[in-house]
């Protein structure tokens, strides 16, 4: 589980095809790593398959979560919010984040307020009914408060979002062009009141 708050910006070193898959080789800047341990990659829960002492890790990327998600269109050089796992001692400082990916955001528009810049992003019509104005939500792992939403047409949503000064430097929210994908987690609690409705509780 995680919180949405970057612990770090990593680089990939390294992309490798493999069979329907990829290996992700990225300048975590964390030297303490251990093997098989949880990492959040721009949002997608991975595992470190292999580390080194300067941080150095891999991570291999299969053809359900290349499909799903937008890691696949990663280059090399291209910065990644990191983010470890929570510790049951972790300040939940953002939401419940599980790095299992709901769909893919495209963003819309980047305008400057003062220091801080409003972004709108359009979502899946399929993500609409777990999005709420004031909200959170998950963007590339970042755990954000959703400030405006819109009524679905053709098929997608928008949703507006202001960033803060300190999350536009601290994660890698400031590289996204206009028209490029970001990966979506929506409030899991939403996802589980949904299934109790529509199941419920059953003796």
């Amino acid at each position: 589980m995680f919180s949405g708050i970057i612990d770090h910006i990593g680089h990939v070193r390294a992309i490798e095809t493999r069979d329907q898959a990829i290996l992700l080789r990225i300048a975590t800047g964390l030297s303490d790593l251990d093997l098989g341990e949880s990492i959040a990659v721009n949002g997608v829960c991975l595992t470190v398959a292999a580390y080194d002492s300067s941080g150095l890790a891999d991570f291999y990327v299969s053809s359900e979560t290349l499909a799903r998600t937008a890691l696949g269109r990663l280059v090399s050089g291209a910065r990644v919010n990191l983010e470890r796992a929570s510790t049951p001692a972790t300040r939940l400082s953002g939401h419940i984040v599980q790095g299992h990916v709901d769909g893919l955001a495209q963003l819309v528009s980047v305008a400057d307020v003062g220091e801080s810049h409003d972004i709108v992003f359009s979502l899946p019509a399929s993500l609409r009914g777990y999005v709420v104005e004031k909200g959170s939500i998950a963007l590339d792992g970042v755990s954000l408060t959703v400030n405006t939403v819109s009524e679905v047409e053709d098929g997608r949503f928008t949703i507006g979002l202001m960033i803060i000064p300190h999350t536009w430097i601290h994660t890698g929210l400031s590289e996204i062009a206009p028209g490029a994908p970001a990966n979506v987690e929506v409030d899991v609690l939403a996802k589980y009141v949904e299934s109790l409705l529509k199941y419920g509780v059953r003796s």
